[in-house]
């Protein structure tokens, strides 16, 4: 029946929309026809004699304003009834007796007084029509009471939408009490700037009532025990306040079961204040209003389906709502956080928090809520990271339980992710786990530590950075010391290097040869030229800076000796810092390359790319070779011989 209600609504509205546009082109032949096919539609009786004898012409001055909008056999649709065409219509409506087919009955844009609006009605009522629907009627004279006659009536269903009472004071009663007390089923009236309803005087028939934007208040029905029937009550848009006295108003509704209080004023502020509703109410609608999370201490118990759209919910509170019937839930386009949890919902199977403030949904909701098998979570500012990637796997797990997936899912944050579907969105197991990062960015710095240490020690880096720090101290020394004391002034041909083991050569040979004879060689000996009192390194480095060239007495004995090695790196280290060729090679004996260790790498660099001088076993050959010593050291030390004389005086 609602249904039929509905589809004749939007019929009849297109209707007469149609007849506000093009009603005046009408002919008055309409009108004939509208009688004639009305009087062919009853049967042979008494009744149908009357009607046929009605006049069905009009003269010119008795012609009815109205336009037909609509005329079958069981619906009849009139537009445009001014108050000179209430008598005619009434006296049309009259025919309509209980018995005929016409069941539909439509008036839009009526203009009449108070009394001929209720005697139109007064006739519909004891017509056949059952569905009776009025459009932009206007009461032009004073209300007063009337006396409505509801009995023997075939109306099933009312609907009145924009009434306009002009009469500014009257009596309510004489209102109200008119439409309270009709009794039929279903009765709407929208859109009337009704700013209040009495209680009907007595058990009422009504199972659907519809006051769709009003200007109605929370005393609405307050302590109205006559409602018992009443099954559906429709109070969208209107004026309500209170959760509490909305609670209170159903709580005599035995029978009510859908309550829909969408865009209205409401508010609920807890304060332990106890709400009483109806326990047959079992559908409630509570979007667009101001409620918040104190709304849960005021719901019915056995509700089902429950809408609480387009408030200020920021969360559902744990254990303070025990709703164990409820199976559909709409938080929709509130302030929640995060998904809420099903502790006191154990049978919600549908779930809408779209546009929300959820920016990293919980993972575990299928697991908290078994019985969930629809989860409208899109359009929410998603913040993609790692904490987003186990409610991803969820969409996974989920069967298809994620509504809109994958349109409606997409990142919000960070601004370089803007718009990816969550489905495009991928981090790595190793970037989203915070103890598998951490261990393996321990195991790689271990791995890294014992890589750098195995260089070292292969490479002898300690070794070097020790021999580097030593060359630095000597030089900050010989920085700060007066002129003089360790002056860069080269007072020896040649420093010799050599190991202890091969210094019988050194002493029988190379020293005698080189320093007898003609052109006498000044030579630095460790022995005879260390400055006691000093180290031993600074000493090395003080023979080697004060001399023209270095000469290093290679043997497997020489690559053995840990200061032969100091004194090479300081030799080799002059020979980049000052770019000069003072280095002198001597190969005692064949040094095996297995022999040379790993750290002698500038000494294999050296005997690679430099001529070194062998010791010719052959004394035929030794004449040279000293003749070629001479020659590569031979050099005039001035300063260094004067500086010897002065020594030596």
């Amino acid at each position: 029946m609602t249904l039929n209600t509905s589809f004749l609504r939007h019929v009849f509205l297109y209707k007469c929309l149609f007849a506000l546009t093009f009603g005046d082109h009408l002919s008055l032949s309409v009108e004939d026809e509208l009688f004639m096919s009305v009087s062919n539609n009853f049967p042979e009786d008494d009744s149908n004699q009357k009607i046929t004898s009605l006049p069905l012409q009009y003269t010119k001055s008795h012609q009815p304003s109205w336009v037909v909008i609509q005329n079958t056999t069981e619906s009849l649709s009139l537009s445009e009834i001014k108050r000179n065409d209430a008598k005619k219509l009434i006296a049309l409506l009259s025919n309509f007796r209980q018995g005929s087919r016409l069941q539909n009955l439509t008036l839009a844009n009526v203009s009449v007084e108070w009394n001929d609006l209720m005697e139109i009605f007064q006739t519909v009522w004891h017509s056949s029509v059952e569905y009776f629907n009025t459009y932009n009627v206007t009461q032009l004279s004073n209300v007063e009471s009337y006396d409505f006659d509801y009995s023997g009536t075939s109306m099933k269903a009312l609907t009145m939408k924009k009434m306009i009472i002009t009469d500014m004071y009257f009596t309510q009663d004489d209102l109200y009490k008119i439409f309270a007390d009709m009794n039929i089923e279903d009765m709407t009236i929208a859109d009337s700037e009704m700013i209040h309803m009495l209680c009907p005087s007595y058990k009422s028939p009504f199972r659907y009532l519809n006051f769709l934007k009003n200007e109605l208040t929370d005393f609405l029905f307050q302590k109205c025990d006559n409602l018992l029937q009443l099954e559906t009550l429709i109070l969208q848009k209107n004026k309500f306040e209170s959760l509490r006295k909305v609670s209170f108003m159903t709580s005599r509704m035995k029978s009510l079961k859908y309550l829909d209080m969408s865009s209205n004023l409401l508010r609920h502020d807890g304060a332990d204040v106890q709400c009483q509703w109806a326990e047959s109410l079992t559908e409630l609608d509570l979007s667009s209003n101001q409620l918040v999370d104190a709304v849960f201490e005021c719901l019915p118990v056995n509700i089902k389906k429950l809408s609480l759209q387009n408030n200020q919910i920021s969360n559902v509170p744990r254990g303070v709502a025990e709703l164990k019937s409820l199976e559909e839930l709409n938080l929709a386009s509130n302030r929640l956080a995060d998904l809420p949890g099903c502790s006191g919902f154990t049978s919600l199977q549908f779930l809408n928090v779209e546009m929300n403030s959820i920016l990293t949904p919980s993972a575990d909701f299928f697991q908290s809520c078994p019985r969930v098998r629809e989860l409208q979570a899109g359009h929410n500012p998603f913040k993609c990271s790692c904490e987003l990637q186990a409610f991803i796997r969820l969409e996974r797990r989920s069967g298809g339980k994620l509504f809109g997936w994958p349109a409606a899912y997409a990142c919000e944050y960070p601004e370089g992710l803007r718009g990816t579907e969550l489905k495009d969105f991928h981090l790595s197991l190793l970037a989203c786990n915070t103890t598998l990062l951490l261990v393996t960015a321990l195991l790689l710095t271990l791995l890294l530590v014992a890589a750098v240490a195995f260089v070292c020690i292969y490479l002898d880096v300690p070794w070097y950075v020790r021999m580097t720090w030593q060359w630095t101290q000597t030089k900050r020394r010989a920085w700060h010391n007066p002129p003089g004391d360790l002056g860069a002034v080269l007072q020896f041909h040649a420093f010799i290097s050599y190991s202890e083991r091969d210094s019988l050569w050194v002493k029988n040979e190379l020293i005698p040869n080189l320093e007898k004879g003609e052109g006498c060689v000044q030579l630095c000996q460790h022995e005879r030229n260390f400055i006691p009192g000093k180290s031993i390194v600074e000493n090395i480095i003080n023979c080697i800076e004060k001399s023209y060239k270095s000469i290093f007495v290679l043997s497997p004995n020489f690559v053995q000796s840990e200061w032969c090695h100091y004194e090479l790196y300081f030799a080799h280290h002059k020979l980049f810092s000052e770019n000069s060729n003072s280095l002198i090679l001597i190969l005692l004996e064949p040094i095996p390359p297995y022999l040379i260790p790993a750290r002698y790498h500038k000494l294999k660099a050296l005997m690679a790319k430099r001529t070194y001088m062998e010791w010719p076993k052959e004394r035929s050959k030794r004449t040279l070779f000293w003749a070629n010593l001479r020659a590569a050291i031979n050099i005039n030390l001035p300063k260094a011989d004067e500086n010897f004389h002065e020594e030596r005086d």
